[in-house]
């Protein structure tokens, strides 16, 4: 069993009482679990829908209960060499954190629906959202004419957040770069906010011993105190009636219950749902999700925004880092389009670009950023494997030029051959 902070210990006792402390404590000493989730609207090929369906019936994945399309995995396999990873056809997320599924589903409510009829669209921010997994989570389940907001503050964070968004393919993302403060000209802007928020780390002990090390309940102040800090700053942008989801990796009241009775009584909120992940008990990693509905009431029989001026106000007020599909770039004679435009799953149809279906092997020196030979007309070709679009290269005759995002390309020569589809 992995040495933990004694007072770490000491208030998980108290909190939990001996039993339930003593299973967690085991429970973190045991290996993590593996869960994937899958783009519905990348999975149109049949083969690959079948390949699924085998795979459950052989038990060599499992369905995670409270999440649409999502699977845990019996080992971690190499997903750094599976193309139809870096296509965007599954992410790797932990499942106690897909949670955010079941609670859109149990709380966005009569509002959801109205806004289905066409009513109103809506605006959902994940306000810390790097690397990706509750953003690419909220993409698939809101309606596709919801704009999403995916923020990340923290420079490399966010340029991750920003690749992770372009391979999940919906056109209709923005990627922001922003402190919670910086929201402040967007005034009950937001149909749903959700709130992941920097924490002591508990949930993570057994993925990163730094985080045992950096632990303390010094720390734990520091955490809640800050959480407030950013649920204040960003609160006044949510619009009345509509939804918070606050969730951390952690398992103290201090950063979870208390904030969310906090929220409550200071910021105005009816409280709808808590819920703790425990290793020992839950099948996941640590965390905990709340879900609240900010006092009043919106009227969504009336005329909502346009679209187009809720978007150009982001842009207005928010460091955009990618929005949409961007519009070519030219470079010399050529005219190239934006990885975007191959990852979007609005094109995964589009015959403007002729297609060159990859072996497993050119797949992968295609994304390794080298020189492809390739059987294609001459120009600007778009490559796939397995049917779904890598990206583009321009075809010159005795080589084709790669043309996917130099700093996305994988870094090892080293391969362990891997397709979760083969």
């Amino acid at each position: 069993m992995m040495e933990l902070p004694v007072d770490f210990k000491n208030l998980m006792r108290q909190q939990y009482g001996e039993e339930m402390a003593e299973s967690l404590f085991e429970g973190l000493s045991a290996e993590p679990s593996v869960s994937i989730r899958f783009n519905p609207k990348k999975l149109r090929d049949e083969d690959l829908a079948r390949t699924i369906q085998k795979k459950v019936t052989n038990n060599e994945i499992t369905d995670v209960p409270w999440c649409p399309d999502a699977y845990y995995l019996k080992e971690r396999p190499a997903f750094t060499f599976d193309p139809l990873f870096h296509a965007g056809v599954y992410y790797v997320q932990e499942a106690s954190s897909m949670y955010l599924a079941e609670a859109l589903k149990k709380y966005l409510g009569e509002a959801e629906k109205m806004k289905l009829e066409g009513v109103a669209t809506g605006t959902a921010l994940d306000l810390c959202a790097a690397p990706g997994g509750k953003s690419t989570l909220l993409r698939s389940l809101l309606p596709d004419d919801w704009l999403l907001v995916s923020n990340e503050p923290m420079p490399k964070r966010a340029q991750v957040l920003a690749e992770n968004m372009i391979k999940w393919g919906h056109a209709n993302s923005i990627v922001t770069q922003n402190y919670p403060a910086d929201f402040a000209p967007l005034v009950q802007q937001f149909d749903l906010i959700v709130t992941d928020v920097p924490c002591s780390g508990e949930g993570m002990f057994r993925k990163d011993e730094g985080a045992i090390r950096d632990w303390s309940l010094e720390n734990v102040e520091i955490c809640w105190r800050r959480q407030r800090d950013i649920l204040t700053d960003i609160w006044p942008t949510l619009k009345p009636g509509g939804l918070l989801v606050y969730s951390t990796c952690t398992f103290n009241h201090f950063e979870d219950e208390d904030n969310v009775e906090w929220i409550a009584s200071h910021l105005g909120a009816e409280i709808l749902e808590q819920r703790h992940f425990l290793p020992g008990r839950d099948a996941g990693e640590g965390f905990f999700i709340a879900a609240l509905r900010k006092d009043g009431k919106e009227d969504l029989q009336s005329t909502p925004a346009d679209p187009k001026k809720i978007t150009n106000k982001i842009r207005y007020a928010l460091r955009v880092l990618h929005d949409g599909i961007p519009a070519p770039t030219t470079k010399g004679k050529d005219i190239i389009p934006s990885h975007a435009l191959a990852m979007s799953t609005n094109h995964l149809n589009d015959t403007t670009y002729p297609s060159c279906e990859l072996t497993y092997q050119e797949a992968l020196a295609y994304l390794r950023h080298e020189v492809l030979r390739i059987e294609a007309p001459r120009g600007i070709v778009r490559v796939t494997f397995k049917g779904i679009p890598l990206g583009f290269v321009k075809n010159i005759g005795n080589r084709a030029n790669n043309l996917y995002p130099q700093e996305w390309r994988i870094r090892t020569s080293y391969t362990t051959p891997f397709s979760f589809f083969e």
